[in-house]
């Protein structure tokens, strides 16, 4: 869910003639209050969702690493674990199983295998135990607690329906968090078929609880890869059903509609990317000119890199190396590869719980500021022999390759921040020489001729999400976003959104974090007439331009 590399950013520019339309849609804004309770006038947000100015991003030169990305065959029933390598490796390449953390059922039957119906007579599904659906809907009334600001957003915009007739296929981790967002879309008219993007983060219960509420969800935790691209093509290809909207979490569904359903992509009408490996994804397409529908860059809005990448990471690094080893940080030595923000809030918390922190970076800009907030930059290979856990959250591969895998001490433990698992070369530990053994769910121990052990946590996947929970909080605010920036492509009239990756207008920005304030009895100061002209600014935002870097 939260990941960097380096955390690159596209530049926009505003022409002077956008720079006036925004001072007018500020104008309408000045209109609009957020009470207390985060209620909101849908009317008069749909007047200001149609007058924002498109800001088109004047893409970076990245450099991607270049690697032929190619799909393999689709996968038959048989031989579920045989296939190639994927083009992503965000989310597959599993070779063992882990059940839900709240499944004790020893039933280790594939569901493909099962035949299930929910309560409506339906069995357009695909999960692990439709019976677990009650306690699913426990878990999801729990997180709707934390999510006000989406839970108002669904009751203002109810009767109003600005989603009716989208058609979204979803393919984000299954957590009920993003239970709570999925029904607000379907409560905004939308019809939804879901799946995974991780073959771990998958809560079964909560993937039960959808299924009962009728969302066609294929995904449980512990698939395979078969299993994975199955799950995406069942929501994908269905008789009847053409999706008009993809909602993304790493790219996967979206070059899998892409590669395999051509004639399906060119109709989308838009598409919603949250990761920065599903952004990357989606430029090169751009680049490439294949990219034939308008996409949303959610990734590198603010209140998604400093909110979900930042803040939550620095909460939930700590949950998933705890619930995994039980280790105490005081005194350990800890080298945290990227300083970006899920850098950043991984240093913060390990440093706070007295552990040293080296930090790894290419960026020299990023490197300046992890010396400033105190920590020693260095090279893997100068600390590889020393440390007691190694942290990668860089979006790049190899980060941590065999030669410095062999030269770990003993008990060092190994973990990725990152969307993607092609940080740490788990490949190279597949071999005859290595025994690989499982101490507990999500937890091996790579074990050397010489009886050195490394600790290996989700193989190498995303591991606040494989072996933790993270902040419901947290997931509202990016929850809202991607529900407002979904809303803001499936209505944008004809022409105001070309081929290409936009960015997420400021005053959305502003206006997502503004619902999120009631939360802590927050109180906004107020420019005066006076202080807004010195400034140059309308008194009800935006109040930074787009270049500017919170």
């Amino acid at each position: 869910m939260s990941e960097t590399a380096g955390d690159a950013k596209p530049e926009v520019k505003q022409a002077s003639k956008e720079v006036k339309e925004s001072e007018n849609v500020a104008e309408k804004y000045s209109a609009m209050t957020v009470s207390k309770n985060s209620e909101i006038n849908m009317g008069e947000l749909s007047s200001v969702l149609s007058a924002v100015p498109t800001h088109k991003p004047v893409k970076k030169q990245i450099q991607f690493v270049e690697e032929k990305q190619e799909f393999s065959r689709f996968p038959t029933k048989t031989g579920r674990r045989s296939l190639s390598r994927s083009i992503s490796q965000s989310s597959t390449d599993s070779y063992s199983s882990a059940a839900s953390y709240t499944d004790s059922s020893d039933d280790e039957t594939s569901p493909r295998d099962k035949t299930q119906v929910n309560s409506k007579g339906s069995s357009d599904f695909c999960v692990k135990n439709i019976k677990q659906a009650e306690f699913g809907r426990r878990e999801i009334e729990i997180a709707e607690q934390d999510m006000s600001a989406l839970i108002s957003l669904r009751k203002r915009a109810q009767s109003e329906k600005p989603l009716a007739g989208a058609k979204i296929v979803g393919c984000t981790h299954i957590t009920a968090q993003t239970a709570v967002l999925i029904e607000t879309l379907v409560a905004l008219g939308a019809q939804c078929r879901w799946t995974a993007c991780n073959i771990y983060s998958t809560q079964n219960e909560v993937a039960a609880a959808l299924a009962e509420r009728g969302v066609a969800a294929f995904a449980w935790k512990g698939e395979s890869e078969d299993d994975f691209w199955w799950c995406i093509d069942r929501c994908v290809n269905t008789e009847g059903w053409q999706a008009n909207m993809i909602l993304d979490d790493g790219g996967d569904l979206t070059h899998w509609v892409y590669k395999k359903y051509p004639n399906v992509f060119k109709k989308i009408r838009g598409i919603v990317e949250e990761s920065v490996t599903g952004v990357h994804r989606l430029y090169q397409l751009s680049k490439a000119g294949k990219l034939c529908v308008p996409a949303m860059n959610v990734n590198d809005s603010v209140t998604k890199q400093k909110f979900d990448n930042l803040y939550c990471c620095r909460e939930s690094i700590l949950d998933g190396l705890k619930r995994t080893t039980d280790v105490m940080f005081g005194g350990k030595q800890v080298v945290v590869c990227g300083y970006g923000e899920v850098g950043k809030g991984c240093s913060a918390a390990l440093k706070a719980l007295g552990a040293v922190v080296y930090v790894t970076e290419i960026d020299p800009i990023c490197a300046l500021q992890a010396c400033m907030d105190g920590f020693r930059v260095v090279k893997l290979n100068e600390v590889i022999r020393l440390v007691d856990i190694i942290i990668t959250c860089t979006g790049n591969k190899n980060v941590v390759t065999r030669d410095q895998l062999d030269r770990m001490k003993n008990g060092c433990i190994v973990c990725n921040m990152g969307h993607s698992n092609t940080e740490i070369d788990v490949a190279s530990l597949r071999t005859p020489e290595l025994t690989w053994e499982r101490v507990r769910s999500q937890v091996d121990h790579v074990i050397w001729p010489d009886g050195k052990r490394v600790i290996l946590l989700a193989e190498g996947r995303l591991l606040n999400l494989s072996c933790s929970t993270v902040p419901t909080f947290v997931l509202s605010i990016t929850a809202t976003t991607q529900a407002l920036a979904l809303i803001e492509l499936y209505n944008a009239p004809e022409g105001r959104y070309k081929q290409d990756v936009y960015l997420l207008p400021k005053k959305m920005d502003e206006y997502v974090a503004s619902l999120h304030l009631a939360t802590f009895d927050a109180h906004l100061t107020e420019l005066t007439d006076e202080q807004a002209k010195y400034l140059g600014l309308n008194k009800n935002g935006p109040f930074k331009p787009n270049y500017y870097r919170y």
